[in-house]
Order: C-alpha cells, then sequence, then structure tokens
C-alpha cells in the first residue's frame, strides 16, 4: 500500500518529536569515555606489540 508523501512526513516529524536528545553534560561524559578508552586501548596494544617483539628478538638471535 502505498503511503503518499504528505501522510510521510507528518508520521516522520511524530516520530521525531519521540526522540529525546542527550544534555550537554551527558555528550561531554561519552565524549571524555571515549577518548579515555582510546587512550587505554592504544598504551595496551602498544605494550603488547612491544612484548610480542622482544620475543619474536630473543628467538631470533637465539636460532640466528
Amino acid at each position: 500500500m502505498a503511503t503518499n508523501p504528505f501522510h510521510f512526513m507528518q508520521q516522520t516529524r511524530v516520530e521525531v518529536a519521540k526522540v529525546v536528545w542527550p544534555g550537554r553534560r551527558e555528550v561531554f561524559l561519552t565524549t571524555a569515555m571515549v577518548f579515555i578508552m582510546a587512550v587505554l586501548a592504544a598504551i595496551f596494544f602498544f605494550f603488547v606489540d612491544w612484548l610480542v617483539r622482544q620475543g619474536l628478538e630473543l628467538i631470533l638471535t637465539f636460532f640466528g
């Protein structure tokens, strides 16, 4: 069943009015948490990479 464009726009406006937008504080806190988690992940993967590199260098110098 086809819906006419005017009716579709009315339904869209009703649905958009139901959206609860986050406040300034919530946006700030979630943004800060994302940056903190990104930094922690970067530090973690830096040390994992460093450990793997050290292990491979040890193996290669032992057998090379």
